[in-house]
């Protein structure tokens, strides 16, 4: 079939070449190309290739010729697990921990296999393959409890929906989207074997799990340090650990019975072209697990619902677009007779000049565009939006943890789940109460010297921050004073830096780069701190070391990532001072006075710092994660595709490709709830946030999955019920988020001292003289001599100068204090924040408390399949004590069947 499909292509081609008259040369090479392929396709298309099961069969025969297989040499045992290393200086050493290590896994009950190093492409790496028998998976599945089929479901699950058939272009076949049927499953009781569906006992988990405990010290040697894989991957005893793909990711398998999972991925899942179809959830989780299906689940559901959040931003955005005409404020500070008529007094000390309102006019327009009445709107929307997201996704996750068999699954993982370097590293032991049993505890003291350890090193670095952005601090007043020094001459109509460029921008954005630069910095270095002091703490079980990790990375991003903004939020232009009184970032004695906001207001200056730090990470990360694999890929001389199957091994092709480490998913969810941070903590400053993030996680989650099936080594399959500690983290990152938007609406934007004004100061309740109420007056020659520019100039016939407060003018009694109307505004403020928060609040827990975190239709389905379960094992327990009574009452003498008539029948009918 193969032959056919190749022939017909080369045909196809053959007459398309002739149809164009391509010249001969071209048309010889493609030939010979077309000639090799059809000759490789004729060699292995006798070769039958399958990966499904333990059950599958290949061609014995053809077997020497195919190495591009997941059996052993006899075609009938499959691999499991693949070992893989090399020779070295150290090689003694390194071969006697081999020896003892592969003999214990024989001991334990594993087959092992090896590959020679003669055998493998680079002529110096040996492959042990892997093989777990059915009676060692029995007996670890019955020792760790796990689940396993017993019969299939009869509960229905699909529910028609109407209009069901719009969604019919974004589903994927059904063979994609449901890879096996739904069963009942039960924890594993070896001496209830005809009870299961043995064929479906598939755990490749068990094997790693005895990979992790088995020792490599020699028999009655007792050395607890000298124990499992991962010590041996450490000191380059074996060079990887894997198990194999089940096929190459762009070819089918060659027996058509048999399931090509990896490909099937690949083509309906990993390729961009598939960005608008559903995910493959049920076969992510059979190819991968539990642990990074519930990521791409998670994954998707942010990225749907990022729809509406980036529909209502669009829509708040294109308002600020359309009321652009109307904005009477930008039309004032632009129009030449009165922002062009208005001085305003020195930005900086010495280097900057005098200069007019109306060289602001277009920082004022691009202010508008994000601040105006929509953003309140919206503002309110994104609080109600994250309490939605965060209760629909309780919901969905609910929903999966029955549809994946995760509903008790949480007390295993604490109790089953130890740690290896736990059990290694821990040399004291107790007395469980509950088990009886020894087992290796942490004492208090070290627990206490560990903790304090690691928190003195989390605050060392999170001030290492403080100082970093303190250091950009800096450097904005610095530089401002620079760029302000270019232009020299007060009289132009619009001072700028470049064409476009005020020195507020210019200062804010290359800041901001600065700042970006700085952030990566600091990531590179705190991650490896930050694993450093989570083993020095040795956590008990997996999740335990996942969520205490978990928790110091994302407390040093918050710190990392939104300090900046912060800073631009709620500290920027607050507390400068006013002419004559100005203050300093290190006192009186610096030079370097506090920064003003831009003229076209704060909020402009956050927009840019959040799109800059925001976009920056994203391109990097993407960047990151997409081109530099393919980099190494090139660098490496890597060429998956080119070659041929017989002569290029299953393993071998997995061996070439990149591991995924353990915490490789941490940092995919850790890059998200980062993104989460940015669309939440301060989306009113930009509404667009949320459809660059919707854009961005349409890209991440194909840029994931064609990482996973081209890229990665297949990782471990694990499970895990939910995502975790970052579930707590995005309800505190929620409920803080409406405390922050509240305030940049208050403190930030513009929008409460235009309403003071239209509706208690305006005597046309229009916005007309807003500017000019909104600025105060300064004599000019009270300007001490330090905060006067180095050209003394000022017009002759202005005396005074503006700046943005509101104070009594000079010559009031009480001159230079704050008005009136600067109370009623901080009021208005409070009370706006107060009123906002209530508002959300209230409608958040609200909503929480109207909307179920499980389904009813799951609960009734746990229920139902409970009871259904309970009923099946008593009916199976009765009919084995059946069989048992029919035997023994078969051997029983005579004379006792006559003592005891319908024994079994009265026992049974007990039962």
């Amino acid at each position: 079939m193969v032959v056919c499909v190749d022939s017909r292509f080369f045909f196809f081609n053959f007459w398309k070449i002739i149809q164009k008259n391509s010249n001969f040369i071209f048309f010889f090479f493609f030939l010979i190309n077309a000639i090799i392929t059809v000759s490789r396709s004729t060699e292995d298309s006798s070769e039958l290739f399958c990966t499904s099961s333990h059950g599958c069969a290949i061609s014995r025969d053809k077997l020497h010729s195919n190495k591009d297989t997941v059996f052993f040499r006899d075609g009938v045992r499959r691999i499991d697990f693949v070992l893989s290393y090399v020779d070295d200086k150290d090689g003694e050493k390194k071969q006697e921990r081999r020896r003892e290590f592969e003999a214990n896994l024989e001991k334990a009950g594993l087959e092992l296999e090896t590959e020679d190093k003669s055998d493998s492409k680079d002529q110096k790496t040996y492959f042990l393959k892997i093989h777990a028998p059915w009676d060692v998976l029995a007996t670890y599945a019955d020792v760790l409890k796990i689940k396993v089929p017993f019969k299939e479901s009869d509960i229905p699950h699909g529910q028609d929906v109407p209009l069901e058939w719009l969604s019919h272009p974004f589903r994927l076949p059904d063979h994609v989207m449901h890879p096996q049927p739904d069963y009942f499953t039960y924890p594993f009781d070896k001496t209830k074997t005809d009870f299961f569906l043995i064929n479906l006992l598939l755990m490749n988990g068990d094997v790693f799990y005895i990979l992790a405990r088995c020792p490599y010290y020699k028999e009655g040697r007792k050395d607890r340090g000298k124990t499992g894989i991962k010590r041996l991957l450490s000191n380059g005893t074996y060079t990887a650990a894997f198990p194999l793909h089940d096929c190459r990711y762009w070819k089918k398998a060659r027996n058509a019975e048999c399931e090509s999972e990896r490909y099937n991925l690949y083509e309906h899942w990993a390729r961009f072209l598939c960005f608008y179809k559903e995910q493959p959830l049920n076969l992510i989780r059979k190819y991968y697990g539990e642990k990074i299906g519930i990521y791409f689940a998670w994954l998707g559901f942010y990225t749907e619902m990022l729809f509406f959040a980036a529909v209502m931003g669009l829509i708040c955005f294109t308002y600020g677009v359309l009321s652009y005409d109307d904005n009477i404020s930008s039309q004032e500070i632009c129009h030449p007779k009165i922002g062009g008529r208005i001085v305003m007094c020195p930005l900086c000390d010495k280097k900057c000049p005098f200069w007019k309102l109306n060289s602001t006019c277009l920082s004022s327009w691009q202010s508008h565009l994000f601040d105006n009445e929509g953003t309140v709107f919206f503002a309110i929307f994104m609080g109600i939006w994250v309490t939605l997201f965060l209760e629909f996704w309780k919901r969905r996750q609910a929903r999966l943890e029955y549809e994946w068999d995760l509903v008790d699954f949480e007390e295993e993982q604490q109790q089953l789940q130890i740690r290896p370097e736990f059990e290694i590293r821990c040399t004291n032991r107790r007395l469980n109460k509950i088990t009886k049993e020894m087992e290796p505890y942490l004492p208090v003291t070290s627990k206490c010297a560990r903790f304090c350890l690691s928190a003195a090193t989390v605050i060392f670095w999170i001030s290492l921050i403080v100082a970093c952005i303190i250091g950009v601090i800096a450097y904005r007043l610095a530089v401002y004073a620079a760029f302000a020094s270019i232009i020299k001459d007060p009289m132009r109509k619009i001072q700028l830096v470049g064409r476009f460029i005020t020195p507020q921008l210019a200062t804010s954005v290359t800041a901001s780069c600065i700042n970006f630069v700085i952030i990566m910095i600091l990531n590179f270095f705190y991650e490896r701190v930050a694993i450093w002091i989570t083993d020095l703490e040795i956590p008990k079980t997996h999740l335990e070391y996942e969520n205490r990790l978990t928790m110091k990375m994302f407390l040093f991003q918050f710190v990392n990532y939104y300090s900046s903004c912060f800073y631009v939020a709620f500290f920027k232009g607050k507390f400068v001072g006013y002419p004559g009184d100005y203050s300093y970032m290190f006192g009186n004695w610096s030079n370097l006075r506090n920064e003003e906001c831009d003229p076209g207001g704060c909020l402009i200056e956050l927009t840019t710092q959040l799109v800059i730090v925001m976009t920056g990470k994203q391109l990097c990360g993407n960047i990151q994660e997409a081109l530099l694999p393919l980099i190494r890929n090139w660098w490496s001389g890597r060429r998956g595709r080119h070659n041929p199957e017989n002569h290029y091994s299953r393993w071998e092709q997995d061996h070439v490709l990149q591991n995924f480490s353990q915490l490789g998913l941490f940092y995919e969810y850790l890059e998200m709830v980062v993104q989460f941070g940015f669309i939440t903590l301060f989306v009113a400053s930009f509404p667009l946030a949320p459809l660059l993030a919707l854009f961005n996680n349409i890209l991440e989650i194909r840029v994931d999955a064609w990482k996973f099936t081209t890229q990665f080594k297949r990782p471990m399959a694990s499970k895990a019920r939910n995502i975790g500690a970052w579930q707590e983290i995005l309800n505190a990152v929620a409920i803080l988020s409406v405390v922050t938007n509240a305030f940049i609406m208050a403190f930030t934007s513009d929008m409460i001292p235009r309403m003071v004004y239209l509706y208690a100061y305006s005597k046309e309740s229009s916005m007309r003289g807003y500017v000019n109420n909104s600025l105060s007056i300064y004599d000019i020659s009270q300007i001490p001599e330090r905060n006067m520019p180095e050209d003394n100039w000022f017009d002759n016939a202005t005396s005074t100068c503006r700046y943005r407060d509101y104070r009594y003018p000079p010559g009031h009694q009480r001159e230079y204090t704050h008005t009136m109307q600067f109370w009623h505004i901080l009021a208005a403020k409070m009370a706006f924040i107060i009123i906002m928060e209530h508002v959300v609040f209230v409608v958040k827990f609200f909503v929480a408390w109207m909307i179920p975190d499980v389904p009813s239709d799951v609960k009734a389905r746990i229920k139902r399949e409970r009871y259904l379960i309970q009923e099946y094992l008593h009916n199976y327990e009765v009919e084995q004590l059946k069989l048992q009574l029919s035997a023994s009452f078969i051997t029983e003498p005579q004379s006792e069947m006559t003592l005891t008539p319908d024994k079994h029948e009265v026992l049974s009918e007990c039962l």
